[in-house]
């Protein structure tokens, strides 16, 4: 490497020298449009789609992988370790009503409620302690070593207990009492209702087969028993209650009637019923009666006056008497006779007055038959009034003698009706006692038995193929989202689209992660992946202004080893092999690393010229690439920020823009220090270099805002460290390997 004076040119050189216009520091130049603070403060993340998601499963597909081996691993050894479970079935009928040999409703408690409520109550008797504690007190004393093998510790609790440092305890040496039973028979007893039917399935798992099928049938019996155990106690009880409050109503019955017949007795009441009362059906009859008499007197009454005002001869009556009717006959006879012998005879002859004496008895019998007709129909008119007069005051006098009866009766009646009330009563009672003790003796029932259990052939369980299935399931469900959680918590920037959405910039190239080997290694390759973005980027810089790339480019980051060095160093040997004379200045006066990448001295530099030790330009180095100048730090300084901040800076990067036809700054990360801010500010065009799952999204937020609070130029983002393998499938952005000559495609758009 030559000396850094002698490669320096001189000033006159560069004084000479014909160079297009100099361009004036970003200071001056106007804002970028494309940025400012309120769209950076806006930027928000887009939602996830599908195609994220699992963009994100592949990319920690390993993770997921690993949660999965080590749950379906757990599960294996659990089951193994698990001792087989055997579970035996018995089927019952559950009827929501009994056989009626005889109407009994009402005895037992459960025969008012719902289907619904009945069955439901029928499965949590099934479950209570009371029904576990029959079973218990029936098992026999040969079936207690199965129940003290089925409470010893499985090989898997004891492998746990060892690994807490607490052996589990053997239930085996603890005497069995009736609790223990009871709480065993209720552990490993199941009740499945069938859905739609009285049927129920009752299950028992247990280690041994036919210990299982014992028990589920020794519950069913058990529970069938005290079903009509329950229903003989409620009719027992029933009867008991009867048998007290009839001897009750019977005391009272004989109270209620002795006190009646005391007071029929005192008032002299033989019967208040009105259908049965003497008073009562003379009333009716006189009442009858007295209609008739009514009649009658209307109709004698009706003749009276009809003979009063008819002549006597024209009287009804008088024409259909027979007497009258013969008198009639017999006058007109002897008239007859006195006109057949008035023409022979005078009338003083004495036959003649013997004939007309004759005719005058006639009519003095007619007159006086006719006289006591008229006479009988005015008597027949007064025996009517008479007889009405009669019933009616007859019928005042019962009326008013029945309402003194009904008046007296009033506490009679009182005293009736309780009578009768404790009769009813009391029938009812013993009618009902009689239907209990009975149905206490039938001993009928609803639930029977369709199915008895049987020993299973295989065991229940542990399933290895069920249990597998479900950690596979398990293990699949809690890698996703131990992957989908640890990616919602990593919020640094990994892909283009997350500078895009996060920052509203454009991504000018995308830089792979470098597995082995060092990046000058890969420039070496002008065909390697590495080579191959950087150019990419070159091109994008090319674009990204109407004029082309800016003659001052400063190249930063937000944090250091983003790769913002070995960037500025590349992207100044790609524009040098297009012919262009570049100039790489080092003006990270903090931890400068161009010198160690460029194998130059940095004994002079940058520094000595800001602190005015040297002439503008006199310090720079030739580098081993064609067109490519380098301008070191040089000693660092205690105070960059003010050197960074003189005039002397803007005059220097005034006469690299004269001299060079590109000027590339290296400096340093944004976060902590104004150094940047000022030469970004000094700057055609800034690029901020962002490390691929390193630079977190708050990081890049604050860095573009202090960019844009320092009015600089920002071109875009340099997206570096991409590895296209952990982003998943889809995410090679067109990077290409060369091996043996032969291109290598490492992924795809």
């Amino acid at each position: 490497m030559s000396n850094p004076q002698a490669s320096s040119p001189p000033g006159g050189a560069i004084a000479k020298r014909a160079s297009p216009p100099v361009p004036q520091p970003a200071a001056a130049a106007a804002p970028p449009q494309a940025l400012s603070v309120r769209s950076v403060e806006d930027a928000e993340p887009a939602e996830a789609s599908l195609l994220n998601y699992w963009h994100i499963l592949v990319k920690r597909k390993w993770l997921v992988l690993s949660v999965l081996v080590t749950i379906m691993t757990v599960v294996l050894v659990a089951t193994l370790l698990t001792p087989p479970v055997y579970r035996a079935t018995a089927t019952l009928q559950i009827d929501l009503e009994t056989i009626k040999v005889i109407q009994t409703e009402g005895i037992t408690p459960g025969e008012g409620m719902s289907s619904r409520d009945y069955y439901q109550t029928q499965y949590e008797l099934l479950k209570t302690r009371a029904l576990a504690e029959r079973v218990a007190a029936r098992l026999p004393e040969e079936l207690l070593p199965s129940v003290h093998e089925s409470l010893a510790p499985s090989a898997l609790a004891r492998l746990m207990g060892m690994l807490r440092g607490r052996p589990a305890a053997d239930p085996a040496a603890v005497p069995l009492d009736k609790d223990r039973l009871a709480a065993f028979v209720q552990n490993n007893m199941r009740v499945e209702p069938v859905r739609n039917s009285r049927l129920v399935r009752l299950h028992f798992d247990s280690l041994q087969p036919g210990f299982s099928a014992t028990m589920a049938n020794t519950i069913a019996d058990a529970f069938i028993t005290a079903n009509i155990d329950r229903r003989f106690d409620a009719s027992a009880y029933a009867k008991q209650y009867l048998e007290e409050r009839l001897q009750q109503l019977k005391l009272k019955l004989e109270d209620s009637e002795k006190q009646l017949v005391e007071f029929a007795q005192q008032e002299g009441i033989v019967s208040v019923d009105e259908q049965q009362s003497p008073a009562a059906q003379e009333l009716q009859r006189i009442n009858e009666s007295l209609a008739a008499a009514q009649q009658q007197r209307i109709e004698a009454e009706a003749k009276l006056h009809r003979a009063q005002q008819t002549a006597p001869e024209a009287l009804p009556e008088v024409l259909l008497s027979s007497i009258v009717s013969q008198l009639k006959n017999r006058r007109t006879e002897l008239m007859s006779q006195y006109q057949d012998k008035l023409r022979i005879f005078k009338p003083d002859y004495p036959a003649m007055t013997q004939l007309q004496g004759q005719i005058n008895e006639v009519d003095q019998q007619l007159g006086q038959e006719i006289s006591r007709i008229k006479q009988s129909v005015k008597a027949e008119y007064e025996s009517a009034r008479n007889t009405e007069s009669m019933l009616a005051s007859r019928l005042a006098q019962l009326k008013l003698q029945l309402l003194d009866l009904q008046g007296r009766s009033i506490q009679y009646n009182i005293i009736r009706r309780e009578v009768d009330t404790n009769r009813q009563l009391y029938d009812g009672l013993l009618q009902r006692y009689k239907e209990i003790g009975v149905a206490g003796g039938i001993g009928a029932n609803n639930i029977s038995v369709v199915d008895r259990a049987r020993a299973p052939r295989g065991r229940y369980s542990p399933s290895l193929t069920r249990n597998l299935a479900l950690g596979l399931l398990v293990g699949l469900a809690a890698g996703l989202l131990l992957a989908l959680m640890i990616e919602r918590l990593d919020d640094t920037i990994k892909m283009p689209e997350d500078v895009e959405r996060q920052f509203g910039l454009a991504v000018l190239g995308v830089i792979p992660r470098i597995r082995r080997g060092s990046p000058l290694a890969e420039l070496k390759n002008p065909r390697s992946a590495f080579s191959e973005s950087y150019r990419s980027v070159r091109t994008a810089l090319q674009f990204s202004t109407d004029t082309g790339v800016p003659r001052t480019l400063f190249i930063t980051s937000s944090t250091p080893g983003e790769g913002k060095s070995t960037t500025a160093l590349t992207l100044s040997m790609h524009f040098a092999q297009l012919g262009k004379r570049v100039l790489l200045i080092d003006a990270d006066l903090r931890n400068p690393s161009l010198h160690h990448l460029l194998s130059v001295s940095n004994e002079a530099g940058l520094s000595n010229y800001l602190s005015g030790a040297s002439r503008p330009l006199r310090n720079l180095c030739r580098t081993r690439v064609k067109n490519l100048t380098c301008l070191c730090s040089g000693p660092l300084p205690p105070n960059p920020a003010e050197l960074l901040a003189g005039p002397r800076m803007v005059s220097l990067l005034q006469l690299a823009a004269a001299s060079f036809d590109q000027v590339i700054i290296d400096g340093p990360p944004v976060l902590g220090i104004a150094d940047s801010a000022i030469l970004s500010n000094l700057s055609g065009g800034t690029v901020l270099v962002v490390e691929s799952g390193s630079t977190r999204r708050g990081y890049g937020r604050t860095v573009l805002r202090r960019l844009v609070s320092a009015r600089a130029r920002v071109l875009g983002v340099v997206l570096t460290k991409l590895d296209p393998r952990s982003q998943g499938a889809g995410y090679g952005y067109g990077y290409y390997a060369y091996a043996e000559g032969a291109p290598k495609k490492l992924g795809h758009a």
